[in-house]
């Protein structure tokens, strides 16, 4: 059956880092979708003469964009926002890791699964890379979560042998099992796929990064995500941790963990020879730019990962992160450019592709991130409260950017309306909370 759905819409169909026009905005306009595709998009009265038996839906005064890919975010860390006045090392020790080994209680972490899942669709986003848990049962309660809502998810077991918790620790036998076990069980399952999940070089010896690349090799379509160069006190105790390693990517490479299905958080510090070995092995960088200035690491160089040619979309980092909403990690990757003397300037349409296509792209999802006909229906749809200071500012904004420029600013969690994943509404999922 055919929809037709009315709302103002913004997407980037090509990349405004290479090419000139790329936002598409229609003031009022409509999208045609049938089934789980995009068949039409443009202005509504004209689809409406084209499409005269589609059913309608939408609301003219609302704002459409595609579904936001966050491209990097921490299951067990929800409850761990907003821990204040700690760097990484110090913050993972006394705040998150406490957190993350209490998910060894199953009911615990099916508690929190439903309502991590919730809040990502609560701040539109409809596709997101995740660091699991450290326990297979709570791993498990994301997966099903996810399915259950019908989230479009990629993520894993997250593997540590050594400086965590102990009961964060497994060792690289019981986790290439563990990992063969839910590979099976879960990758290519729904709309569900499998990340191999080291946490990073720092908690993890060869030889558990070596059955990482075991597991990469036997199972070549499952994905790969890890930290790399957050900090400056993560990466000289990694160099002391690995001699041999010329720097941080090193670790990972020596084991065969860079290539297109990789995604590295942070990459704060780092160094030219890495860029270029990202680039040519075709690796994406999850830029997390709310971390990176609550936790203290630093300011993120687009410039030179662009100069180099490295992948970059957005991540929220939850919980280093202060929230779900990759339109607030838009406005700060935004802030952060501005402070930094070779800052990229950033437009509307620059931020909207880091949080949609860009995204999508990293994670080698083609068929999702922008509204172009034969798209997958990933959607969400955004409307200022009433009285708000947001609608007042779109109310007289002078021209469709500047509104979009103004969604980036003002509009959160309390303005999303409406989600949709391959065509179906999950609007009722946005109210549940626990089950």
């Amino acid at each position: 059956m055919l929809t037709l759905l009315r709302a103002r819409l913004f997407h980037t169909p090509k990349n405004p880092f290479t090419e000139a026009g790329a936002l598409e905005a229609f003031s009022d306009g409509a999208l045609v979708i049938d089934g789980e595709r995009i068949v039409a998009v443009g202005d509504a009265a004209t689809l409406r003469g084209r499409y005269q038996s589609a059913a309608l839906a939408g609301d003219p005064e609302s704002y459409l964009l595609p579904g936001f890919v966050d491209t990097h975010v921490h299951y067990p860390q929800v409850r761990v926002i907003g821990a204040m006045g700690l760097t990484l090392l110090d913050w993972l020790r006394e705040r998150t890791l406490p957190e993350e080994a209490r998910l060894a209680d199953l009911a615990y972490a099916r508690a929190l699964a439903a309502r991590f899942v919730r809040a990502l669709l609560r701040n539109g986003t409809t596709t997101a890379l995740v660091f699991g848990s450290h326990f297979p049962g709570a791993q498990e309660a994301l997966f099903e979560e996810a399915e259950r809502v019908g989230l479009r998810l990629t993520s894993g077991l997250v593997l540590a042998d050594r400086l965590l918790r102990p009961e964060l620790h497994t060792d690289p036998e019981t986790a290439y099992r563990t990992c063969e076990t839910l590979i099976s069980r879960w990758h290519g399952r729904s709309r569900l796929r499998y990340a191999l999940t080291p946490r990073f070089a720092l908690s993890c010896s060869d030889a558990l990064l070596e059955v990482t690349g075991a597991l990469l090799r036997a199972y070549p379509d499952v994905w790969f995500q890890t930290h790399l160069n957050e900090s400056r006190d993560e990466i000289r105790t990694v160099a002391e941790l690995f001699p041999w390693a010329e720097d941080y990517l090193a670790t990972y490479e020596r084991f065969g963990l860079v290539g297109a299905r990789s995604v590295f958080a942070h990459n704060v510090h780092v160094r030219e020879g890495e860029l270029r070995r990202l680039a040519a092995a075709g690796s994406a960088v999850a830029h997390c730019p709310s971390s990176n200035m609550f936790i203290g690491s630093g300011l993120f160089s687009l410039r030179r990962h662009l100069a180099c040619g490295v992948r970059v979309a957005l991540g929220s980092d939850v919980g280093g992160g202060t929230g779900f909403s990759l339109l607030k990690e838009g406005l700060m990757a935004y802030q952060g450019q501005m402070l930094q003397p070779d800052g990229v300037p950033l437009g509307p349409a620059h931020l909207l592709y880091l949080a949609t296509r860009a995204g999508a792209l990293a994670l080698g999802q083609e068929a999702l991130g922008d509204l172009s006909p034969g798209r997958q229906a990933d959607l969400v749809l955004l409307k200022p409260p009433p009285g708000s200071t947001l609608e007042e500012v779109l109310r007289h904004s002078p021209s469709p950017e500047a509104s979009l420029g103004a969604l980036f600013t003002l509009a959160r969690e309390e303005s999303v309306r409406d989600v949709w994943v391959a065509g179906v509404s999950l609007r009722a999922h946005l109210a549940g909370g626990e089950r």
